[in-house]
């Protein structure tokens, strides 16, 4: 079932992202009235998808009222339709769709597509990709509009170059596709803003935590994520520690 489901996940993504590419080139819309447009048409398509296929499954999504049925239920998909609305009505590429499974609480399963890029695949967890080297200098994905301050700290003492980029499922994917290095997050999340992104970059061997160190956990009665941090394995030690030290109020040095 778990290469049913993985597939699964990776055709609904690869659809949905299919689907907001022909609406943007089709309907003329721009900006927030496409957002919106997107939103609801990639929403349709995904749950009413997975009602169909997987009846006894919960779903969580960003587009969709939530109930408490869901907390009773083992499999729940966590699917964010458009991450990155505003990106994708501005016309750029760094947006995504975000198709997940979470198992017991634990990103089980997922896939992310990234329809504005051109030539990407699905990238998915049960396809990992061997990881390139590490570069020289390493490269730290950031918001393009409200940068972290723990991030800007951190990236200073690495050194590390800062790449801005828009929807969360870009920045993460951006580590798994050799891009960047470390995408450290303390905005503020829910659980599809991230729940594909990490189940996927795990499978491709990258540290996915809570930015105190803590395990990622899904399908909570509370669906917001304060903060994340997926890197390399090689980096995950000297940014927790970094991080901690600034929760403390001490210099980061």
């Amino acid at each position: 079932m778990d290469a049913q489901d993985a597939e699964l996940a990776a055709v609904l993504a690869g659809e949905a992202g299919q689907l907001l590419l022909e609406l943007r080139e089709r309907t003329g819309l721009t900006g927030r009235e496409l957002g919106d447009a997107g939103d609801a048409a990639a929403n349709t398509l995904l749950v009413e998808s997975l009602r169909d296929i997987r009846p006894d499954d919960g779903i969580l999504s960003e587009e969709s009222a939530d109930g408490p049925e869901r907390l009773r239920m083992d499999r729940v998909w966590i699917i964010d339709p458009l991450d990155g609305t505003r990106e994708y009505g501005e016309g750029r590429s760094d947006w995504a769709v975000h198709v997940a499974l979470s198992i017991g609480g634990r990103a089980a399963i997922g896939a992310v597509a990234l329809p504005g890029v051109p030539g990407s695949p699905v990238l998915r967890s049960d396809f990992p990709a061997v990881l390139p080297p590490l570069p020289d200098v390493p490269r730290m994905v950031v918001s393009r509009t409200r940068p972290a301050a723990e991030a800007a700290a951190v990236a200073e003492i690495l050194g590390a170059d800062c790449v801005p980029m828009g929807s969360a499922g870009a920045k993460a994917m951006a580590i798994v596709r050799g891009e960047a290095e470390i995408y450290l997050h303390s905005g503020g999340q829910h659980e599809w803003d991230n729940c594909a992104p990490v189940a996927v970059a795990a499978a491709h061997g990258l540290h996915c935590s809570r930015i105190d160190g803590s395990a990622m956990r899904y399908n909570n009665a509370d669906t917001r994520i304060p903060d994340l941090l997926i890197c390399r394995l090689d980096y995950a030690e000297r940014v927790l520690a970094l991080v901690a030290r600034e929760a403390e109020e001490e210099p980061i040095s």
